[in-house]
């Protein structure tokens, strides 16, 4: 169940105009606050995202299931978004509900750390679009001088030589 404060803020940026994605962004911090509160854990940074785009749909987020993915995935988001725009009845399942409370307790709580949600953008960033991230690394190399560019390669090697290890 989605805190009022959460559904609240989306309703304001719903107002102010902002696209369904951003409304859920809510609800995905939400999620991640609870997780790192020790109210219950994920997996993995996409199943802590996964059930904050769940709650926005559910709380009435116009957001759509998605094109692609398993057919269960997107079933169980297309009654999700049902029922977050009236067009479906939620049925109350206690025993469910335990389960699925029990289950997430004991998942690691490590799924909403700040390294694990920036390996999981930097991901998601490459799979977006390769060739900008290099447009942009060209861009970068043009505004900064040699002595800065070294200083970076430096600095990289040093990384690539401790990850090695």
């Amino acid at each position: 169940m989605p805190y009022k404060r959460t559904i609240e803020k989306a309703r304001s940026e719903k107002r102010a105009g902002k696209s369904a994605s951003t409304q859920a962004g809510e609800f995905i911090r939400e999620e991640i606050r609870k997780i790192r509160h020790g109210k219950h854990g994920a997996r993995s940074p996409q199943q802590a995202i996964a059930i904050g785009l769940s709650e926005a749909r559910r709380a009435g987020v116009d957001l759509p299931p998605p094109k692609r993915g398993k057919k269960s995935t997107r079933r169980s988001a297309k009654y999700a978004h049902d029922v977050g725009q009236g067009r479906r009845q939620a049925h109350r399942r206690p025993r469910v509900s335990r389960a699925v409370a029990r289950v997430l307790q004991q998942e690691p709580r490590n799924a909403a750390s700040h390294r694990a949600l920036a390996r999981h953008a930097s991901k998601a960033a490459a799979r977006r679009s390769p060739s900008a991230r290099s447009a942009s690394a060209r861009k970068a190399a043009r505004t900064k001088g040699a002595a800065t560019r070294s200083k970076a390669a430096q600095k990289a090697a040093r990384t690539r030589a401790r990850r090695a290890r």
